[in-house]
């Protein structure tokens, strides 16, 4: 299963952007700036982790495109 953590700083949008880490694309925040969400079954699980964390988050253009929305 794939590892996903979420982005600690918002976008100029609200958003903390939910990130696929196995993908290993170059759109991953910092170390410093990410939080571990651990296994994920796909993107949707993943964003209902990072709901437990932040009130607004979406989907990696990049690395979870089935989960981006804005």
């Amino acid at each position: 299963m794939p590892q996903y953590c979420v982005n600690e700083n918002a976008q100029a949008n609200g958003d903390h952007e939910v990130h696929n880490v196995t993908a290993n694309k170059t759109c991953l925040p910092a170390l410093s700036n990410r939080r571990n969400l651990g296994e994920q079954t796909d993107c949707w699980a993943a964003l209902d982790a990072a709901k437990r964390h932040f009130d607004d988050v979406d989907g990696c253009a990049y690395c979870t495109p089935a989960c981006h929305t804005s």
